[in-house]
């Protein structure tokens, strides 16, 4: 019979160094702090895994603080992808759209997509609109990320202004990982702006009023 609270605990802050990447220093100050120092005698090859698991993630979330996109030369969405790959859902969730989009009809994820697919039918400034698709993904530490819209807006009858917007509200509680998905957007299309001679804005608005105005 092995008595298992006789056995050793294995070295739980060499192991997070050498999967973390991390000092033995501040691991012990993140162990110390987390409080949840004492379950690791219960499990601790579960202890010690979910640890790893959760000190990575928020590595990946600090790197989005200071994180920069670089264009590569001839990497580029071929347009003719809109057109060969279809958006598909429930029929209950789809919005019948005009001649301004791209697609017949577009998925409509929530009541606040559903009234702003409505305001850019109804917009006059708003001469092209498209519902992302899946396949359009920027890609982020924490995986990737889909925006919600790209619109081409007419300006005082001449130029056309390109935007690309996220309705996600900052204020409906989307959690860390959307919110720094959604910060990796922004800075991606930054990159974006001394490269083109009229490039994309990234906004983060529920309000298609608010887009227009911000010409």
């Amino acid at each position: 019979v092995i008595d298992v609270a006789e056995q050793p605990l294995p070295d739980i802050l060499g192991v997070l160094q050498e999967k973390t990447g991390l000092t033995r220093r501040s691991l012990s100050r993140i162990l110390k702090e987390s409080e949840k120092l004492a379950d690791f005698a219960k499990n601790p090859q579960q202890f010690i895994s979910e640890a790893i698991t959760r000190i990575n993630y928020c590595k990946r979330l600090s790197i989005v603080d200071g994180i920069k996109y670089y264009p590569l030369k001839g990497e580029v969405y071929a347009q003719s992808l809109f057109m060969d790959k279809e958006l598909t859902g429930y029929a209950r969730n789809l919005f019948e759209t005009s001649s301004k989009s791209v697609y017949e009809y577009v998925p409509k994820d929530s009541e606040v997509e559903s009234r702003f697919a409505q305001e850019l039918e109804e917009q006059d400034e708003v001469k092209l609109y498209v519902k992302l698709p899946g396949w359009f993904k920027i890609p982020t530490p924490l995986g990737t990320y889909n925006p919600d819209w790209a619109l081409v807006i007419e300006d005082n009858g001449e130029d056309h202004i390109y935007f690309v917007v996220e309705t996600k509200s900052k204020h409906v509680g989307l959690g860390n990982e959307e919110d720094a998905k959604i910060t990796c957007g922004n800075a991606h299309f930054m990159s974006l702006k001394d490269q083109l001679i009229n490039p994309a804005r990234y906004m983060r608005s529920t309000n298609l009023n608010e887009v227009v105005s911000s010409i």
